[in-house]
């Protein structure tokens, strides 16, 4: 019945449709006797009465049976359809919004405006040294990042540098402190591959790096990022990379990591600190080692680094002062151009302005300074003049009565 309703009522509103959107040449005849079918379709339609009559009529166990198969199968097609949408919402709810805030994640392609590299500008720029990770200066003359894996180089760099800072305090200290029957030769050098060993250094030194070597076999390559640090290294290099931060053993007692802020950025300041500090430990032990063996005596004898002196401090005064105003900076035509930088031209412009003030403070001061001196000599004078009229009476009753 519903079946029927529809068949032809489709027709008619088909027909009213398309006479809408019908171009003005339509056939009106052809329109006419549309129309004059569908009106005998109509008449087809039975009465409502006949309706209610027919609804009455018991259904057969068949038509029931197909009619509850139907009701499953669209409740089942409904929760197939919730579920659905139920995940939709879901994955719209776990899409991550990107963040591009460089405290909460380290953003990679720091130089990628940049075509030459940073240290060497006469050079290209490596293609991965982008300044992404710390200590990433562009310097790769040799192509290492290009034909090796990062992470491995990165890995190892740590690696050196942290035994080169280890190296750069023991080296000295053996040959200041240690006994000579640990040390080497007649001018008592610190154990060495170049200045050699005797049976005991030897036996030590082995079982130092053994112990190195153990925890390389266990660490290498194998970022913690279930640990503390390890967790916070992951969300800071999620941007840039899975492995988290090369050298992470999850060690900061003191809670130094810290130290440049709890953050992405913070974080990386104080890795930049670590490998600036490695890269000049490496290259100190390399001079030691050389210095040693070319010349047969220790570091610490005749060295300016480690005999009292002036020139070392005023050096190093004398460096931080320059960095403190001035930056060094290269171009396409220029190297080694010195100009007063941004922050040194607000430093020193704060400088005079404390030089003005402390002057023009010391001033007033002397002049205050001047008029309570002035005060002083009055009352000094006053004092005296009364001191000298006490002495000449005292003086005048002592003749009186000596008289």
């Amino acid at each position: 019945m519903k079946v029927a309703a529809f068949s032809s009522i489709l027709p008619l509103l088909l027909v009213n449709n398309a006479s809408a959107f019908a171009p003005a040449g339509l056939n009106n005849h052809r329109y006419s006797s549309l129309k004059a079918e569908v009106a005998e379709l109509e008449s087809t339609i039975p009465t409502p009465e006949a309706s209610v009559q027919e609804e009455k009529a018991v259904p057969s166990e068949d038509l029931l049976k197909e009619s509850a198969d139907d009701i499953k199968e669209d409740e089942k097609w409904q929760i197939e359809v919730t579920g659905k949408k139920e995940e939709a919402t879901n994955g719209a709810v776990e899409i991550e919004t990107q963040i591009t805030d460089n405290k909460v994640r380290i953003q990679p392609g720091r130089f990628d405006e940049l075509e030459n590299s940073l240290a060497v500008p006469f050079l290209k720029r490596p293609s991965k040294l982008d300044g992404t990770h710390a200590g990433d200066i562009g310097f790769d003359p040799l192509g290492l990042s290009e034909s090796n894996d990062m992470y491995t180089m990165m890995e190892a760099e740590i690696r050196h540098s942290r035994l080169a800072m280890l190296a750069i305090i023991g080296w000295p200290l053996s040959e200041l402190i240690a006994p000579n029957w640990m040390l080497q030769g007649p001018n008592h050098l610190a154990p060495s591959v170049l200045n050699g060993f005797n049976p005991l250094t030897f036996l030590v030194t082995a079982g130092l790096f053994a112990g190195f070597g153990y925890l390389e076999l266990q660490t290498a390559l194998r970022p913690s990022l279930s640990t503390t640090l390890g967790k916070k290294h992951a969300e800071d290099m999620k941007d840039v990379w899975d492995y988290g931060v090369p050298g992470d053993y999850n060690f900061d007692p003191l809670n130094l990591y810290s130290s440049f802020g709890d953050d992405a950025v913070g974080r990386k300041a104080m890795r930049e600190l670590e490998v600036a500090h490695g890269r000049g430990a490496m290259m100190g032990i390399t001079y030691f080692a050389l210095w040693e063996y070319l010349t047969g005596h220790p570091i610490v004898e005749n060295n300016l680094l480690f005999t009292p002196n002036l020139l070392v401090p005023l050096l190093g005064a004398g460096y931080l002062s320059f960095d403190f105003f001035f930056d060094i900076k290269n171009d396409d035509q220029y190297l080694l151009q010195v100009e007063l930088s941004s922050e040194g031209d607000m430093r020193l412009a704060r400088l005079k302005n404390f030089f003005r003030l402390a002057s023009k403070d010391a001033e007033e001061n002397a002049g205050i300074a001047k008029e309570k001196a002035d005060e002083a000599y009055v009352v000094y004078n006053d004092l005296k003049e009364k001191y000298e009229n006490l002495v000449e009476k005292y003086t005048e009753n002592t003749m009186k009565n000596i008289n």
